[in-house]
């Protein structure tokens, strides 16, 4: 058996846990709004055509924010096919995905359902195929009152009140070179920085997102974050960050570590905006909005889009079904993003239902949780208050991707008004267990409130529509606290949820 020590302290805080961690993402790729948010013809489908189930889903995950409507989608789109009555709209190609696009579903449609979904939109405006005039007109018909020609057609298509929306992503992966429209970062950096100085003209309160790489391993990574923000530094507040990982050739000890590449990106991109920041002698701090990251099998069957004369309606594509090391590994990504809350001002786990998701549905069926559901429910639910950083003394273990890396990877939060201690932690070991003591006698008299622990002797079990709770986190009895130490016993590639409150409680 493993052991490691931690030692956690409420003076050690990173910075505030930030509800917009618990962002996902909601594109018109696949069956991820058609069947998916969206199926008229479903028992349970609402007044709009929306499924209650998966909104009910939507609001048990514990999701903040949603971006939408893409993606690679987005430097396609014509926002205003998606707008005004319904069959009147025009069915257009989608070349991202290579799947027709009925656009029953648009702008207002989608906030409607976020608004039922109680989550804030996060809109994103297409820099590919169009520029600053498409997306101030986006902008007037979404957040103008009225007068406006754009607002006036809103209120017309029955939507009075504006939507009133605060974060807008300047495009979308505007580095790679699978984008339509894709573009140099020096391109990109000008077209970006003169498409929000003019939203900024329409309403100066917005939360502006532009775009970073699409992942450390591309070529430009690094230059590309420099350009840009040189460019459009004062006109912005976030840069956003895109990451997928997988298990590549059974080499499961180097997924299980993939929150090594993610804090590396962070890292980085932290570094380079505070140089560009140093550089153009300015105020102000450029934080990170991670809006695309999760588990995704890129090279599997279901990621390839059809080919040729077929152009389908919401193909099924991208659904992977996830397995115990996939939900440890996403449970471990969590603890990276709230590891850096201090500059991770957003997230998007993508996506939300069907495509690489949480939330699984038949069309007109049923839905259910997929094993990513529940380290990213638990963790919404119960990371309160302020992230602390950790004292780690840990076993390390070998990797082939990032060498030697420690055991566990662990990180908490502290509630300063109701006292709550939470830990998270994952047991990197494929084959052993890891026995750790954290110090939490700064915190006063605790007990455990929950002990909760994802794990599988077969690590590579899924859900189904069949069987969707034998993988629910499990109570974990080894967990005790005593004197100011916790001490536990975690399974080999186990995602572990511990929550302390004060013993008088």
């Amino acid at each position: 058996m493993l052991t490691a020590s931690l030692t956690i302290d409420p003076a050690f805080v990173v910075g505030p846990v930030r509800r917009r961690t618990f962002g996902a993402f909601v594109e018109h790729l696949g069956r991820s709004v058609y069947t998916g948010i969206h199926d008229p013809d479903h028992p349970r489908a609402d007044a709009d055509g929306f499924r209650e189930d998966v909104i009910e889903l939507t609001r048990e995950l514990g999701v903040s924010t949603v971006r939408y409507p893409g993606g690679n989608f987005v430097s396609g789109y014509r926002w205003e096919d998606g707008i005004g009555p319904v069959a009147d709209r025009p069915p257009r190609l989608d070349l991202a995905w290579h799947s027709l696009e009925p656009n029953t579903v648009g702008v207002d449609e989608f906030m409607r359902w976020a608004a039922k979904a109680g989550v804030e939109p996060m809109m994103a405006v297409n820099l590919g195929t169009r520029g600053v005039q498409e997306a101030l007109d986006l902008l007037e018909y979404c957040n103008v009152p009225a007068g406006a020609a754009w607002a006036e057609q809103r209120r017309a298509n029955g939507t009075p009140e504006p939507h009133r929306i605060r974060m807008w992503c300047l495009g979308n992966e505007m580095d790679g070179p699978w984008q339509i429209g894709h573009k140099t970062a020096e391109e990109y950096g000008r077209l970006a920085a003169e498409t929000a100085r003019a939203m900024r003209m329409v309403d100066p309160g917005l939360e502006l997102v532009v775009c970073g790489s699409s992942g450390s391993a591309i070529p430009t990574f690094g230059e590309w974050e420099r350009v840009v923000l040189t460019e459009t530094y004062e006109h912005v507040d976030y840069i956003s960050a895109h990451a997928y990982y997988w298990e590549e050739d059974g080499d499961l000890a180097s997924f299980l570590a993939s929150a090594v590449d993610m804090d590396h990106f962070i890292d980085s991109v932290t570094a380079t905006a505070d140089a560009v920041r140093a550089a153009g002698k300015h105020t102000k701090t450029i934080n990170i909005s991670f809006d695309e990251w999760n588990v995704w099998y890129q090279h599997r069957a279901e990621s390839q889009p059809p080919t040729g004369d077929d152009w389908p309606i919401a193909p099924v594509l991208l659904e992977d079904r996830y397995n115990v090391a996939d939900a440890v590994v996403v449970g471990g990504l969590l603890i990276s993003l709230l590891r850096h809350s201090d500059r991770v001002h957003s997230a998007s786990l993508a996506q939300l239902v069907n495509v690489i998701a949480p939330i699984m549905t038949e069309p007109g069926g049923r839905s259910w949780k997929q094993t990513t559901f529940h380290p990213f429910a638990l963790t919404s639910r119960f990371a309160q208050g302020d992230v602390l950083r950790l004292a780690v003394e840990s076993p390390r273990i070998t990797t082939a991707k990032f060498g030697e890396v420690d055991a566990i990877d662990a990180v908490a939060t502290h509630d300063p008004e109701t006292g709550e201690v939470v830990i998270l932690a994952v047991n990197r070991s494929t084959t052993e267990e890891l026995s750790i003591e954290a110090r939490v006698g700064g915190f006063g008299q605790l007990r455990i409130a929950e002990a909760l622990t994802l794990s599988n002797p077969d690590h590579t079990w899924s859900a189904t529509a069949d069987d969707d709770t034998s993988v629910l986190p499990r109570e974990n009895a080894t967990a005790t606290v005593d004197d100011g130490r916790l001490r536990a016993v975690l399974p080999p590639v186990s995602w572990s949820i511990i929550r302390l409150i004060p013993a008088a409680a």
